[in-house]
């Protein structure tokens, strides 16, 4: 049973989340919380994922996250957002989070997407993130120094990060390149280690700078979490 912890400042919101991912199978919302709560709440809880409003009035999610991020065993955090330019999703993705979603998500893909959080994979659609990317150029455009650490991977690292990127788990990209799953997690370190990255995030952000993900076309399976 995956646990899940929903913080938004809204209550349609927090009730809507939590009717949705209670009516999927292997998914249970353990607790709901607005944002002044929520720290405390997660500590409580110990969920497994966490979905965390990026806005609210009483606290930034930014705050909630660096908290989280303090725990011995932090949840996979996907922040929540209105929109697909927010401006603090960026600094969010470089802080930990493990991706991001548009509150207006289509119900049906919720539940997957919060699998796919749940089994370390990225949940960030392309269309979101490029606009995010061109929306705030300083942040987010080619540095030389870190697109040229690309070049350090091998054939097969390159194909798992493109793979990473797209959303999917070490056993999600074992079968799909025939390894596994503790191979990929060896090739998962390596990359991170050459990049110079912090997770899976921040290398899926890469990927996409080096221009790795547009080779093959919009890796539409991003857009359902997987």
């Amino acid at each position: 049973m995956i646990r899940v912890v929903v913080v938004d400042d809204e209550a349609l919101v927090r009730s809507g989340f939590q009717m949705i991912l209670n009516a999927s199978d292997g998914i249970e919302v353990v607790a709901t919380a607005e944002g002044a709560q929520a720290a405390d709440v997660i500590r409580r809880e110990r969920p497994d994922v966490v979905l965390l409003d990026i806005r609210m009035p009483d606290v930034d999610g930014l705050a909630v996250l660096r908290k989280i991020q303090e725990l011995s065993e932090p949840p996979h955090v996907a922040m929540l957002t209105t929109f697909d330019t927010d401006e603090y999703v960026l600094t969010a993705l470089r802080s930990g989070a493990a991706g991001f979603l548009l509150k207006d998500t289509e119900p049906e893909q919720l539940a997957q997407l919060v699998r796919t959080l749940a089994a370390g994979g990225v949940v960030m659609s392309p269309k979101a993130s490029r606009a995010l990317l061109r929306g705030h150029p300083g942040a987010g455009a080619p540095q030389d120094a870190e697109v040229a650490r690309v070049n350090l991977l091998s054939d097969r690292e390159r194909a798992v990060l493109v793979l990473v990127a797209e959303g999917l788990s070490n056993a999600e990209i074992g079968t799909r390149i025939h390894l596994s799953a503790g191979t990929v997690k060896d090739h998962v370190s390596s990359i991170l280690n050459k990049l110079r990255v912090a997770g899976r995030v921040q290398a899926a952000l890469l990927a996409e700078r080096a221009g790795l993900l547009g080779r093959n076309g919009d890796n539409p399976s991003r857009d359902n979490g997987r």
